[in-house]
């Protein structure tokens, strides 16, 4: 009888322990990127049963009834949840500062941890810029505070990156540290750079021409490929919206022979359907059709020294003008448009010798070639750069890292304009320089918490002779995870006039060029300050960083000393740039993300007019103030998030064309702000929608009319005076002639997009 009793009680217990626990499945992602982590540790609460996550994040445990499981791995937060009766759950980590921690090479050519460098960088990672999705980083860079995308042309859209304050010429673009962006190709550069294959994007903001030589007088911003070792075996972006914009951009990941691994990148871009809301007879944005092809390939070697070889062509067909306009009136003076066809290759490679020293080998080159029409203006340009350097990354003692290198520049520029045609032989004339350099910077670490850079850079140019450029950087690591930075140092710019101004293409002003143009200097100080705080739930990471740029020599195009010319020499005087700018980055849990920028700058030009006195004016195109935010909310459950995000810019000087000009002489304080709901289907498939400028904010509301004589593009009922200045007339009141170049800001309105993220790891 006893017996039979315990046998009672000991099945008892055993179903009541079956009830109780419940076996529960799951898998462990990235909340990023939902990239699966695998290794975590899951553990019971109360309890030291635990399980470990396989290579694919995946688990199976049994859990108790009423208890939490906490969720750790390596670089990840912790986190408590209770699974309740579901049988399967997937649980995703937020990384621990991610981009604090990211390890950047920009500032010093090196690989260091972003929070140990000497020189601030800015490190924005795909995450970023998907919460505002675009079909360039062109586009995509209107998130970052202090960088602007500047349209120069309301008919061609073309344009370039402002950091700053400072224009377009100022800033150098690299993808992988080499040099791709000069000149003609600035225009056009950072369009169709498949987004697919950038694992990240480093922005350095005062001159970085102690490294990297010429155009990096303002600033730097350095695109990072994806390694093709560590690549998705497949990633996609399909977007459209209802302005009818198609963007595919896709990435594969393939072994190419035994020892070499690729990573194929497609961008296609197509928008064919011409709209004027604005009524001004013109196309509100061009037409584009483009398609990019990128190939990276890694290859494996003894002791995992670096080789990669990576090759782009690049093809677009844009036009913009009149909305009757079709390819059977380019070049003609019956219906104006602006058509530009543009073909350009880049290869671009890093190379470790075989040696036991660090020794790299990078090169790349490139060749852009264009054919475009401005009504009837024709404008043909080839441009080719190639470029080397040799890097010694060699560390001497316990407190000093050395960087020596030796470098080699070939620019080439020829069109069809007066720009390359020898004023005395009347022969066309290509612009071609072979400018040598070299340089070298020490690392010196002078104790636990200090840590001083100092660099001087060499270079010889076959016009301006010899250009040195120093820099010195000190860091400061001072308690509870503060970083001081001050950053000194000169930069230079080695002018190669970019003929193609629009607004003397279209007739509406002449370039003239009143001297010999000499190479521009600047001197510049920067003091960083970042500090990361973290409190239970709630994490503050502040990025704060003034500066003071004063140059000499400086090349502004003076649009005001003439209305009917853009006038181009050395200033006489020195022009400032000085401001401050903060980063917020705010996160609570899991669930709110926030990162909010301020930059207010004074950016002016000081020059001595005919009477001896000293004239002070800030340049077009500069705003005084502007602002960024990004606003993330995220419901872990239903693997949804909502990203808000925009922009506002304060009011700029714009270039009319007289004092009779009826356009404001200033932009108005204008916002762009968008939103996006994305939604995680599983962990290959991501659907999003949103709506861009959602107060549909144009230029156009602030003006009557944005082109000025759209009318009459070819100026034939243009009537001038004796001295051969546009008079005014009752059919032309206001003395203007045809000008496209009054623009300051997108003329697309609001829009509806959505889209679908694909991405296969294995």
């Amino acid at each position: 009888m006893k017996q039979k009793l315990l046998l009672f009680f000991f099945s008892l217990f055993t179903v009541a322990s079956g009830i109780a626990q419940q076996d529960l499945r799951g898998e462990v992602i990235n909340e990023h990127n939902g990239e699966t982590i695998p290794g975590a540790t899951i553990s019971i609460s109360d309890s030291s049963n635990s399980v470990t996550a396989d290579n694919q994040g995946k688990f199976s445990i049994l859990v108790p009834a009423g208890l939490s499981l906490r969720i750790t791995a390596a670089g990840y937060e912790t986190k408590n949840i209770y699974p309740g009766s579901k049988d399967y759950i997937s649980i995703s980590l937020v990384p621990v500062q991610k981009e604090l921690d990211a390890v950047v090479i920009t500032g010093t050519m090196k690989a260091v941890k972003r929070s140990e460098s000497p020189v601030a960088v800015e490190v924005y990672t795909p995450q970023f810029f998907k919460k505002n999705p675009a079909p360039s980083i062109f586009e995509s860079l209107q998130n970052v505070n202090g960088v602007r995308p500047q349209l120069n042309c309301s008919v061609c859209n073309t344009g370039d990156i402002h950091i700053n304050g400072l224009e377009g010429p100022y800033t150098m673009i690299t993808i992988d540290g080499m040099p791709i962006v000069s000149s003609l190709a600035s225009v056009y550069g950072l369009f169709g750079i498949p987004t697919q294959l950038i694992d990240r994007v480093e922005i350095v903001k005062g001159p970085a021409s102690g490294l990297y030589g010429s155009e990096a007088i303002g600033g730097l911003i350095n695109i990072i490929t994806k390694s093709p070792d560590k690549a998705p075996l497949f990633s996609g972006n399909f977007m459209t919206t209802n302005w009818l914009e198609h963007n595919l951009d896709a990435g594969l990941r393939f072994k190419a022979g035994k020892k070499a691994t690729s990573l194929l990148g497609l961008n296609y871009f197509n928008y064919q359907h011409p709209l004027d809301k604005n009524n001004d007879l013109f196309t509100d944005v061009t037409l584009q059709h483009r398609i990019s092809i990128f190939n990276k390939l890694s290859f494996l070697r003894k002791n995992n020294r670096v080789a990669t070889l990576a090759g782009r062509y690049f093809y677009e067909d844009r036009w913009g003008g009149d909305m009757r306009w079709n390819k059977t009136f380019r070049g003609t003076d019956s219906i104006y448009g602006e058509s530009i066809y543009t073909s350009r290759w880049e290869l671009i490679g890093n190379y470790q010798l075989p040696v036991n020293e660090k020794i790299f080998l990078g090169f790349s080159a490139t060749s852009h070639k264009q054919n475009s029409f401005y009504g009837v203006t024709p404008y043909t340009g080839n441009q080719k750069i190639g470029f080397a350097q040799l890097i010694w990354d060699k560390q001497a003692g316990l407190r000093h890292s050395l960087l020596t290198g030796l470098t080699g520049r070939y620019n080439y520029y020829d069109d069809n304009s007066t720009a390359t045609i020898d004023t005395l032989s009347g022969r066309n004339n290509p612009d071609k320089h072979i400018i040598p350099g070299l340089f070298i910077q020490d690392e010196w670490k002078l104790n636990a918490k200090q840590l001083l850079l100092v660099g001087l850079r060499y270079d010889h140019h076959s016009v301006h002779k010899g250009i040195i450029t120093p820099r010195i950087a000190w860091k400061w690591s001072m308690k509870e995870r503060q970083v001081f930075r001050l950053n000194a140092g000169t930069g230079f710019r080695v002018v190669s006039l970019f003929t193609e101004e629009h607004a003397a293409l279209t007739g509406a002003r002449a370039v003239e060029v009143k001297e010999s143009l000499k190479p521009e200097r600047s001197y510049n100080v920067n003091l960083n300050y970042t500090w990361f705080k973290k409190l239970k739930q709630i994490s503050l990471n502040v990025d704060a960083s003034a500066w003071y740029s004063y140059f000499t020599n400086q090349i502004i195009p003076d649009y005001d000393t003439d209305p009917d010319k853009i006038i181009y020499k050395n200033l006489d005087g020195y022009a400032e740039s000085k401001g401050i700018t903060l980063n917020l980055e705010l996160n609570s849990g899991h669930r709110f993300k926030s990162l909010v920028g301020v930059t207010i700058q004074d950016v002016q030009k000081t020059e001595t007019n005919a009477v001896g006195e000293k004239i002070k004016q800030r340049p077009v195109l500069t705003e005084k103030w502007s602002g960024t935010w990004t606003v993330s909310y995220i419901f872990p459950a239903a693997g949804l998030t909502v990203d808000y995000t925009g922009n506002i810019y304060g009011p700029m000087r714009l270039p009319l064309l007289s004092a009779t000009d009826p356009r404001p002489g200033h932009s108005p304080v204008w916002s762009i702000q968008n939103i996006q709901f994305s939604k995680l289907l599983n962990r290959k498939f991501e659907v999003f929608a949103g709506i861009k400028n959602l107060l549909n904010w144009t230029p156009a509301k602030n003006t009557p009319f944005i082109i000025a004589r759209s009318h009459d593009p070819f100026d034939k009922k243009v009537e001038y005076d004796g001295s051969g200045h546009i008079k005014a007339t009752a059919e032309n009141p206001y003395a203007l002639s045809f000008d496209p170049t009054y623009v300051y800001a997108p003329n697309q309105g609001i829009r509806l997009f959505t889209g679908i993220r694909v991405s296969f790891k294995k």
